[in-house]
């Protein structure tokens, strides 16, 4: 048992080291609050299979009509904004929205990340910052 355990801690390691691979865990959820309307993001997984991030939108002022795939851009160290590869949730409409946006992986890991979405109406992009460390 104490040889299963120690090698189930191994290949853990081996996993969160390697290149390309960042743990959600331990990345707090950003919130905005805005004309009305809030937006939630949390980062469930950074790996190289591609980096999820749930988004919750929430208001009761006005129709939810944002499409994510062509509003929101993620930018790894203040380079180049890339696009989502897929959006796993509610349809645009309604005041309350919830779903996993998905993007491909970034390589090599980078110290900082930013989700920016574009909300229609709104005259600047919502930037959901996260610190990821050294690498």
């Amino acid at each position: 048992m104490r040889h299963l355990r120690s090698c189930w801690l191994l290949l853990l390691s081996l996993a969160l080291a390697s290149p390309g691979v960042v743990a959600a865990d331990g990345l707090p959820s950003r919130t905005t609050q805005q004309a009305g309307v809030t937006v939630k993001v949390e980062p469930r997984a950074l790996a190289p299979a591609g980096w999820d991030f749930h988004v919750t939108f929430d208001t009761h002022t006005q129709e939810l009509k944002d499409d994510l795939l062509k509003s929101a851009v993620l930018v790894a160290d203040g380079g180049k904004p890339a696009a989502p590869v897929a959006w796993n949730g509610d349809p645009p409409g309604g005041h309350h929205r919830k779903g996993v946006l998905r993007f491909a992986a970034v390589a090599p890991s980078p110290v900082q990340i930013e989700l920016r979405i574009q909300r229609p109406g709104e005259p600047a992009a919502r930037i959901f910052r996260w610190e990821l460390g050294k690498r």
